[in-house]
């Protein structure tokens, strides 16, 4: 579906990714992780294209629908979130109401919020309609940059339940994580050390994960 294949990028004169390769496959969770500044967000900017790398080539096939979360709200708060997901939204209103009723949207519990200014929302509220922003336009990629970064246990365990069930209907996800309970998600799982992406046994935890980052 995906296929980065000897990627590299620079910030002016910082190499910040050299030589990076792997690939997407229909049905699995790609992790990456990293410590705090090591290029994850920057890798991901170049899969969507926000970013266009110094060297090397990202293919996407033709049929891949990307969907990015980012790792900061993209909400504007005067919004109600419904008004939020309609700002996003490629087709009617009509056509968001019948998207509302999705399986995989409305496993995010969006609705009994959804009239409420997304200033009022709490932090979990606001992950739930950014992913459900991501989701409405129907992706077969879904691009996650640390989504479960300052949610609440609860939050976090309905999201890892939505991503193996959005996995488990032949779509793909990204996602960079500092969060270890996110990597049993995850088929493959990668490292970003010293700008080059390292494969990482995906069982490796606690103190010996902590050794090879």
């Amino acid at each position: 579906m995906i296929k980065v294949d000897k990627v590299s990028f620079a910030y002016s004169k910082k190499n910040v990714l050299n030589d990076i390769s792997f690939e997407v496959k229909p049905g699995t969770c790609v992790g990456i992780i990293g410590a705090n500044g090591c290029g994850k967000s920057t890798l991901l900017s170049l899969i969507t294209g926000s970013f266009k790398p110094k060297s090397g080539k990202i293919t996407i096939n033709s049929d891949v629908n990307l969907g990015y979360v980012p790792q900061e709200n993209p909400l504007l708060p005067d919004l109600s979130a419904y008004d939020n997901l309609l700002l996003w939204y490629k087709g009617s209103k009509k056509q968001l109401n019948e998207e509302l009723r999705n399986e995989l949207v409305s496993m995010l519990g969006i609705d009994n919020f959804l009239k409420k200014p997304v200033k009022k929302l709490s932090g979990g509220m606001k992950k739930r309609v950014s992913l459900a922003i991501a989701l409405i336009n129907e992706p077969t990629v879904l691009i996650m940059d640390e989504p479960s970064a300052a949610l609440d246990l609860p939050c976090k365990s309905d999201m890892h339940m939505y991503l193996r069930k959005f996995i488990s209907l032949g779509r793909s996800v990204i996602i960079t994580t500092h969060d270890e309970d996110e990597l049993d998600l995850c088929d493959v799982l990668y490292c970003i050390k010293d700008t080059h992406l390292v494969k990482v046994d995906n069982k490796l935890r606690g103190d010996d994960l902590v050794k090879f980052l």
